[in-house]
């Protein structure tokens, strides 16, 4: 699509950041079934605060340090070690304020997934974690990964698919601390989900998707200092694959012969972005796509003619944040903050991430 036949519309900004701070005062009847995943669904509606630079306009100082309490109340540890809790419906209010409480059974124990997202979310909220128990995540890392190097939701079991590897590796680099994993047993489950087409699948055997592409790139490159973690036939196999997937709308579909949707185009964008190849991505198209997927009361749906939900508003601007539409293809109103894309989270905030995660004496 050339500049001249581009009609972008204008993004919405502040019907954006809008229903962000909607769904952070009380879900829409069609998000209620998400209620045990609160703590994600917090992350994408600050998280796309964030990006917009809003944050501190739209929501209270007093509510941003509620929020940073009320996760810390997820914070649970024992046997396996520590980390934070799916959602509150699981925790005593006896305890719920408690950031150092112990789990008491094997329903009551952390989650993988919660855990990145409650790290990055504190980070947006520019927590000091001075009630950060860095062993006890440690050792929660090592309860959780398999024999056979993948990692599971939690450590009495649940899934294990490339999603926990990529979380169970973003926490150590923000930990700055790897003792907790089996690398090299990790990156071989991640190397065994590689398909035909060049793509990865969640686990050996399954189908090539954007998003677990995205984050076997993203594992791969967090442990290595070279952009060649692959070799010169699987890259160009993987960025065949990846190009492909974007489509005549100018969106990104998550797996071959499928329609569109605005999150593949991060999860296809950021590993495209990884493997250093974002001039071949048409951003005007891009831009095109999303603004299509605008939902008139603000937020930004899968596909255009849908509704708008946090998880797809928060993926479409990290997206616009790697590949800027130009002004002067109208693409004026669509500046976001830099993403740092290994992370998955506004660069500054990765950022604090780093600075305020580690601990000098581990």
């Amino acid at each position: 699509m050339t500049e001249q036949q581009a009609n972008i519309p204008v993004l919405a900004r502040s019907g954006h950041s809008g229903h962000c701070t909607r769904c952070l005062t009380g879900l829409p009847f069609s998000l209620v079934t998400v209620d045990s995943s609160k703590l994600p669904l917090i992350f994408y509606c600050l998280g796309s605060l964030d990006l917009l630079g809003t944050l501190d306009t739209a929501t209270k100082e007093s509510e941003r340090e509620s929020w940073r309490n009320d996760i810390w109340g997820l914070h649970a540890g024992g046997a396996w070690g520590s980390g934070f809790k799916p959602s509150w419906y699981m925790t005593g209010s006896d305890t719920k304020n408690d950031p150092q409480r112990t789990y008491e059974t094997e329903f009551d124990t952390p989650h993988m997934i919660v855990t990145y997202t409650a790290l990055l979310t504190l980070a947006i909220l520019r927590d000091d974690f001075a009630r950060l128990d860095r062993r006890g995540l440690v050792t929660f890392l090592r309860s959780s990964q398999r024999e056979d190097g993948s990692f599971t939701s939690d450590p009495t079991g649940g899934d294990a698919d490339l999603r926990l590897t990529y979380c169970a590796f973003v926490i150590c680099a923000l930990l700055n601390d790897w003792s907790g994993v089996d690398v090299e047993k990790a990156l071989g489950f991640v190397r065994r989900c590689r398909t035909y087409e060049g793509g990865y699948g969640s686990a050996p055997g399954c189908e090539a998707q954007g998003g677990p592409t995205y984050l076997a790139m993203a594992i791969f490159r967090l442990t290595s200092d070279s952009p060649n973690f692959l070799n010169a036939v699987e890259r160009r196999q993987t960025l065949r694959w990846l190009l492909q997937n974007q489509d005549c709308s100018g969106g990104f579909r998550g797996r071959t012969n499928k329609d569109a949707d605005a999150c593949y185009c991060f999860w296809c964008g950021g590993a495209i972005q990884i493997l250093g190849a974002t001039e071949l991505v048409d951003n005007v198209a891009l831009a095109s796509f999303l603004g299509n997927c605008q939902f008139r009361f603000g937020g930004i749906a899968k596909a255009p003619g849908e509704h708008a939900d946090p998880y797809h508003t928060y993926l479409s601007l990290a997206a616009i944040s790697i590949f800027p539409p130009s002004e002067s293809a109208g693409g004026g109103s669509w500046a976001i903050e830099p993403l740092d894309t290994l992370i998955n989270a506004k660069s500054s905030t990765a950022q604090w991430a780093k600075d305020h995660i580690p601990s000098k004496s581990m």
